[in-house]
């Protein structure tokens, strides 16, 4: 896959496993960390988003505007540590399925599941310490 031509919603439907969405006020700055300190490949960097590809696992970095209507939005600090800024994906596991089986197991439904224009379906969780998993399947509307 060439991630600087792929679309948004082929490159989203594409993803398997657990993925890794970093939430930034600086994406060029984490990207130039990543590369620089840990020899990542940085692709699509710009003020908004970028793909990094982490000794093949593909980290997404979007800027905190990007998430503006997002839930996760409201748990970012002001201040570093960002980790609130960290969600989780876990593809190719049905939010359908997973999000009543979070709240038996103490988590929270954080966004109901819908389809997203990234080309995927997902919703988001909370576990018991407050970590934000979004499980994830391609979107349902076609």
């Amino acid at each position: 896959m060439d991630f600087e031509t792929v679309s948004s919603s082929d490159f989203g439907q594409s993803l398997t496993g657990i993925g890794i969405n970093l939430l930034t006020q600086n994406v060029r700055g984490l990207v130039d960390f990543l590369v620089g300190v840990f020899d990542a490949s940085a692709y699509r960097v710009s003020d908004d988003f970028a793909i990094v590809v982490m000794k093949g696992t593909i980290v997404q970095i979007h800027h905190d505007a990007t998430y503006r209507n997002h839930p996760v939005q409201g748990l970012l600090p002001d201040n570093p540590p960002r980790g609130a800024g960290t969600q989780f994906f876990v593809f190719g596991v049905d939010p359908d399925v997973a999000l009543p089986k979070a709240e038996s197991f103490g988590g929270s439904i954080f966004e109901p599941a819908q389809d997203k224009p990234h080309g995927l379906y997902e919703g988001t969780v909370l576990s018991p310490e407050g970590y934000a998993f979004s499980p994830a399947i391609p979107s349902r509307d076609g």
